[in-house]
């Protein structure tokens, strides 16, 4: 049980002035709200990213029906022998082309308005976060994780309707999830086509971030051919689209060459494992690693995230045993599983909750000891009097027998006792001793070294009445 020292070593005075107290609680909110902006690059990442590729594309249009045209102008004055009416028709062939450019132009102009107008939302959003409505805005960015989840896992319509309910419409990636959301339903299909698609809008960042996911396409689509048994079309394929991967990737491709000379029913497990349906789910997998390294996003969903982040401050060893208390969140498979790669925490000291109220045990509130090794938060104990005419009973221990302990009633005067047994425990209070006064064993907590971290663990404490180690059930 730690208590807050003075430079000097002396405990700080219980009374505090209200003055330091007001002041500093807006400045840990504050701290924590500063804390907080910091994990958001992504939410400005994302809408950035995708603000620049509308503006990559559009500016290819603009190049490629440019060029088009320009070229069509030059090869019509190039020509001597073009009539009039020929020359009409090729002009007007290309004004229309321009026509088109302008309409195209048009709609990209207003995608990138509302995609420009996305990120202002989103910067006003983070800089809208003060002290006054810190609640609102983590109820805000909690919507946003949920939603973030649920796109990463395929929720799409109930991603949308929450956001539409709690109108963060521009403080999410619906539209971009809606765009991997193709490519991800074409691969669960078994094709290929959506996903080279992407591949090629994308080859420059792709081959920039040494991406190896257009070959492994290559490669099943090649798969698929020799499962068909259309051999020489498999190896016409492999001519065009995978020759060219050979100096990076022979080894692959010498593996996967072979699959030409055995059906897909081969039994022989180097290449059995090629013709297996979960090569598409890792395909799948695959592409949204690539799809959220593209757009700067966190490979695992930001709820795993932030649920990671505070599971590493309750898990420790006594959170895996079977006698784990049920308040515990690492009780639940679900949470064990998540919490399964971090590193256990390390607690410094002791920290002890009461199996009652849950609450915190410290000097305000301070841990009493019953006879029978228990121990409650001294406001359990009050209110426990208080109701039952100052009678307290463990709530943890049954016993139909009771026996009177003379050597710890001497604390309580001559109209109390204690009348325990190895289960249940029943102290009698003397009228006007408070609860404290009842403990005879337990009134001041000088050390305490915890063993396990949990509610219902066993600490030993060192006494300051008794100069001796008691081991304590809490």
């Amino acid at each position: 049980m730690e208590m807050d020292s003075l430079p000097n070593g002396s405990a700080t005075s219980p009374g505090p002035s209200p003055g330091p107290t007001a002041v500093a609680a807006p400045s840990s909110k504050l701290s924590h709200l500063s804390e907080s902006l910091k994990l958001e690059h992504q939410f400005l990442r994302v809408p950035f990213e995708h603000y620049k590729k509308t503006i990559r594309a559009n500016h290819r249009v603009v190049e490629r029906e440019m060029s088009a045209v320009i070229n069509g102008v030059s090869e019509a004055a190039d020509r001597d022998d073009m009539s009039s009416d020929d020359a009409v028709n090729h002009l007007s062939s290309l004004v229309s082309r321009l026509q088109g450019l302008k309409r195209k132009l048009e709609e990209g102009s207003r995608t990138e308005h509302l995609q420009a107008q996305r990120c202002r939302a989103r910067l006003d959003h983070l800089e809208s976060a003060d002290v006054e409505s810190l609640s609102d805005w983590n109820n805000t960015r909690l919507n946003r994780i949920l939603v973030d989840y649920m796109l990463r896992m395929s929720y799409y319509d109930t991603a949308a309707k929450l956001a539409e309910s709690r109108n963060i419409q521009d403080l999410v990636d619906i539209d971009v999830f809606q765009e991997a959301k193709k490519v991800i339903e074409a691969l669960q299909n078994k094709e290929v086509g959506p996903a080279l698609a992407w591949c090629a809008e994308n080859k420059s960042r792709l081959k920039k971030s040494k991406s190896k996911f257009e070959f492994q396409l290559r490669l099943q689509e090649f798969i698929e051919l020799v499962r068909a048994e259309n051999n020489l079309r498999a190896i016409t394929y492999a001519q065009k689209y995978l020759a060219p991967w050979g100096t990076t990737h022979m080894k692959e491709l010498q593996r996967v060459f072979v699959t030409v000379a055995y059906k897909s029913t081969t039994e022989c497990a180097t290449y059995k494992v090629l013709f297996e349906p979960k090569q598409w789910d890792y395909l799948v997998d695959q592409f949204k690693q690539e799809f959220c390294k593209l757009y700067g996003m966190t490979l695992e969903p930001l709820l795993n995230i932030y649920l990671q982040a505070g599971l590493s401050a309750l898990k420790t060893p006594y959170c895996y045993d079977d006698d784990c208390t049920k308040e515990d969140p690492l009780s639940q498979e679900g949470f064990r599983k998540l919490a399964q790669p971090l590193p256990y925490s390390k607690q410094h000291h002791s920290k002890l909750v009461c199996y009652i109220t849950k609450e915190l045990m410290d000097t305000e509130n301070p841990p009493q000891v019953l006879p029978n090794g228990y121990v409650y938060s001294s406001k359990a104990l009050e209110e426990m009097a208080r109701k039952n005419d100052g009678k307290i009973t463990c709530p943890r221990t049954e016993c139909p027998v009771r026996t009177v302990h003379k050597s710890l009633t001497a604390g309580f005067g001559t109209n109390s006792g204690v009348r325990t047994c190895p289960g249940k425990i029943m102290v009698i209070a003397q009228p006007g001793i408070t609860i404290g006064n009842l403990n005879v064993s337990l009134r001041r907590v000088q050390y305490a070294s915890v063993d396990k971290y949990s509610m219902g663990l066993r600490v030993q404490f060192q006494v300051s009445m008794k100069a001796r180690m008691m081991h304590l059930r809490i």
